[in-house]
C-alpha cells in the first residue's frame, strides 16, 4: 500500500518584510492605461476578471466556448479549497546559505496542492508582494480564463490584491505552478501540483516529489530582473561575442585567458558578481547551454552543502515524481545504485523503460519508480554544461552521507529523453491526417538578446488561428545556436506527431539547429500561450499565441 506525504490546505502565511523589485516585464506590461486593470478576487465566469484583446473573432477567456467546454468537463469530484500568499519572507537554502525572496508563505519549494482528477481546485492567491503577479498551472487541460498569463487571459493581481482560480482538474499526473508575470518565476515562486488518480494503476510504497531550481535571488544583491537587465546591457556590446567558449573579454572585447566552463563571465561595470555565463558546454544541448551562471544549484528548496534527506525502508517501491522549476538550466539526473523505471512523463503515462539517468528541460516533468537498495544514495542533479550539481539524499539504512561534489556512475552513461519515449496506448493520440499546420520558426541570439517567434517578439495581440475540432500539426524549427524547452499551455500533444505514437507532452526540448514536430486535438477553446520555458527568453520576446476562432 502506498503511503502519500501528509496534506496541507493551506500553503503559507504572509511574512512581514517587503523587499523591492524592479522590472515590470513583458506580461505585466500587457495591461496599458486603456488595457485590462488588476484583479480584485472575482472568480470564473466573471468578464471583468480576464484579459481579452487583440484581434476580433477569437474566443473570449471567458466567453461561452470556453463556459460550456467547462461544463462538459462534469467535475463531480470532491472540491478542494486552498489559500495561498505571494509573499516577501526570508529562505534558508542550507549549509549556512539565507535571502531575501519572495515565495508561497515562508517555504521553499511552496507546500504542494494535492487533488483528486475529476474534482474541483478552488485556490486564492493573496498577493502581499511590491508587484503585481499571477499564477499560471504548468501541464493542466484548464478552463481559459484561469491559465493565469496578464493581458490575455486574466488581469494582474495587484499588490494587495487577490484572485480566486476556480477550476475542473480533470487529468492525473505531475503538475507544478508558478507566476506567468516577468522573471518572478526564478525567485521562491513555485510548489508542485498533484492530481491524484482515483483509480491509481501504478503499485508503490512511498512517493517522494524531487523539485529541481537553479537559485540567484538575494544572493550578492542579485535579483532575476538584476539578470535580465545586465543580459539585455551586454546584449550588442561586444562582451557576449565569446557566449559558449571558455573565455572571457579582455579590455578591448577581445578574448582573454580560457576560464573553467560554466563560470561567470568578469564584468567591470557591475558592482556585484557577474551572472553571465560562458562555456556553458553539453555533449546533448550544444556549446550554449545556458545564460546564466546561479551560485546555487537546489533540489526540494536545499543546496548541496545541506540537502534533503528522504528516508524509506530497503525494498520499498518509491515513485519519484520530478518537477524541473529552474529558470535557466537542464538538469541530468540519475539515483545513484538505482535503476529508474520512467512511468510518465508531464502527467501523461508512457510505454515504461529503463534508464540510469533522465535529461530534463525547464518545465518538464519525469515519474519513475525505483525499488530502494539498503543503504545511502546520492540523488544529484546534474546542471547540464555548468558544471555544478545538486543534491538530495535517499536513506534506507547505516552509511556515509554523499558529499555535493558526489557523482553516481549513473550519470555517465547518455541520459533518456522524452524523444526515446511512446505513448501509453490509453493516452495516445489517434493517428489522424493535421486539419492545419502552425509553422513557429525561433529566432534570436545571445549577441543581441532578441528571442522572439518568427523575428517578432511578442506583444498581447499575436494570434495564430486555430479552430475547435481540428487536428493540429506544431512545426517547430530553431534558427538559434541554443536549445530551447518550448511550452505550450492548455493542452498536451504527441511528441513526433501522432503517426509514431510518440509521448503526450505539454513542454519538449529543440535542440540547436533543430525541428520539433508535435500534434494536439484542439478541444480547449481559448487563447493558449506557447514559448520558450527559459524564463529569460519568454521575457524578452520568445512567447506567441495561439487562438481560437470564434
Amino acid at each position: 500500500m502506498r503511503s502519500l506525504p501528509t496534506r496541507r490546505a493551506v500553503l503559507g502565511a504572509s511574512a512581514t518584510a517587503v523587499v523591492a523589485a524592479a522590472g515590470s516585464g513583458l506580461l505585466g506590461a500587457c495591461a496599458g492605461p486603456s488595457g485590462p486593470g488588476p484583479a480584485t478576487g472575482h472568480g470564473p465566469g466573471h468578464h471583468g476578471g480576464t484579459a481579452a484583446g487583440g484581434p476580433e473573432g477569437y474566443v473570449d477567456p471567458a466567453g461561452p466556448e470556453v463556459r460550456a467546454v467547462e461544463s462538459a468537463r462534469r467535475a463531480t469530484g470532491p472540491v478542494t479549497e486552498v489559500q495561498v500568499t505571494a509573499t516577501a519572507t526570508t529562505l534558508d537554502l542550507g549549509g549556512g546559505h539565507t535571502v531575501r525572496s519572495w515565495a508561497y508563505g515562508d517555504r521553499l519549494p511552496g507546500q504542494e496542492v494535492r487533488v483528486t482528477a475529476g474534482g474541483t481546485l478552488a485556490l486564492t492567491l493573496a498577493n502581499n508582494l511590491p508587484e503585481a503577479t499571477s499564477v499560471h498551472w504548468h501541464g493542466l487541460a484548464l478552463r481559459n480564463d484561469m491559465d493565469g498569463v496578464p493581458g490575455l487571459t486574466q488581469r494582474d493581481i495587484a499588490p494587495g490584491g487577490s484572485f480566486a482560480y476556480r477550476f475542473a482538474v480533470t487529468h492525473p499526473g505531475t503538475y507544478w505552478f508558478h507566476p506567468h508575470t516577468g522573471v518572478q518565476q526564478d525567485r521562491g515562486l513555485y510548489a508542485p501540483l498533484i492530481v491524484e488518480d482515483p483509480k491509481e494503476p501504478l503499485s508503490y510504497d512511498k512517493e517522494w516529489v524531487v523539485v529541481l531550481d537553479d537559485w540567484i535571488d538575494g544572493v550578492d544583491g542579485a535579483t532575476p530582473d538584476a539578470v535580465l537587465a545586465e543580459l539585455r546591457k551586454r546584449a550588442g556590446g561586444g562582451a557576449h561575442a565569446a557566449h559558449g567558449r571558455a573565455a572571457s573579454p579582455g579590455p578591448n572585447g577581445a578574448d582573454a585567458a580560457p576560464r573553467p566552463p560554466g563560470t561567470p563571465r568578469p564584468s567591470g561595470a557591475s558592482p556585484r558578481p557577474p551572472r553571465l555565463l560562458v562555456g556553458a558546454d553539453s555533449d546533448i544541448l550544444g556549446r550554449e547551454a545556458g545564460d546564466v551562471a546561479y551560485p546555487h544549484y537546489l533540489v526540494n528548496g536545499r543546496t548541496a552543502d545541506d540537502p534533503s534527506v528522504f528516508t524509506a525502508e530497503p525494498g520499498d517501491r518509491i515513485r519519484l515524481r520530478i518537477i524541473n522549476a529552474g529558470g535557466d538550466t537542464a538538469f541530468r539526473i540519475a539515483l545513484g545504485g538505482h535503476e529508474l523505471t520512467v512511468t510518465h512523463t508531464d502527467g501523461f503515462p508512457v510505454q515504461h523503460a529503463k534508464t540510469g539517468s533522465l535529461l530534463l528541460g525547464m518545465g518538464e516533468r519525469y515519474d519513475v519508480l525505483v525499488t530502494a537498495q539498503d543503504g545511502v544514495f546520492p540523488l544529484t542533479a546534474l546542471a547540464e554544461g555548468k558544471g555544478q550539481s545538486a543534491l538530495a539524499v535517499l536513506r534506507t539504512g547505516t552509511g556515509t552521507a554523499p558529499t555535493a561534489g558526489t557523482r553516481p556512475a549513473e550519470l555517465d552513461g547518455p541520459p533518456l529523453m522524452a524523444s526515446a519515449l511512446r505513448a501509453d496506448a490509453s493516452v495516445a493520440l489517434a493517428p489522424r491526417e493535421p486539419d492545419r499546420t502552425v509553422q513557429l520558426r525561433l529566432t534570436g541570439s545571445m549577441s543581441r538578446y532578441n528571442w522572439a517567434f518568427d523575428g517578432k517578439p511578442y506583444t498581447p495581440d499575436q494570434r495564430h488561428p486555430v479552430k475547435a475540432g481540428e487536428r493540429v500539426r506544431l512545426e517547430f524549427g530553431n534558427a538559434t545556436p541554443m536549445w530551447h524547452p518550448v511550452h505550450l499551455h492548455g493542452h498536451s500533444f504527441a511528441l513526433g506527431g501522432a503517426q509514431g505514437g510518440g509521448a503526450r507532452k505539454d513542454t519538449a526540448i529543440l535542440l540547436p539547429g533543430g525541428r520539433l514536430t508535435a500534434e494536439f486535438d484542439a478541444d480547449n477553446p481559448g487563447l493558449w500561450m506557447t514559448h520558450c520555458h527559459n524564463v529569460y527568453h519568454s521575457e524578452s520576446g520568445m512567447m506567441t499565441v495561439l487562438g481560437y476562432q470564434v
